[in-house]
């Protein structure tokens, strides 16, 4: 990236907005700069209804760097990736066991299942 050399850290600034609906956005941002800062200079954070201040503060929403929850004073490197999450309404071990249950039995390896023919009843 060109930004990193000519104003200091190139950095990113990513928001799950809902499911599979990712806000980003990429800036030049002096050194020493911490998640605080970066996250008010993307002006993603200035929205009623979506993550803002207060959620973090509450712990509805998270932040973190590349994956890695980090606190607000965290200090960036060059080419990191800020990233806003929303906390898990569902448990994703507890979702897997959700699917299975609804797919049914598993059947054994090479058996598949016949598809249902209109008009037959089901068993």
């Amino acid at each position: 990236m060109v930004l990193a050399e000519t104003a200091g850290l190139a950095i990113e600034v990513a928001v799950g907005m809902g499911p599979r609906q990712v806000v980003r956005r990429v800036f030049a941002m002096p050194q020493g700069v911490s998640v605080r800062q970066a996250l008010q200079a993307s002006g993603l954070l200035d929205q009623v209804d979506g993550p803002n201040w207060a959620n973090i503060a509450t712990g509805e929403w998270f932040v973190g760097v590349w994956g890695r929850r980090a606190e607000l004073d965290h200090v960036l490197r060059d080419r990191d990736r800020v990233e806003v999450y929303r906390g898990l309404k569902v448990d994703p071990k507890e979702a897997r066991r959700q699917r299975y249950r609804a797919h049914g039995e598993k059947l054994p390896k090479g058996i598949q299942r016949s598809p249902k023919k209109q008009g037959e009843p089901s068993s």
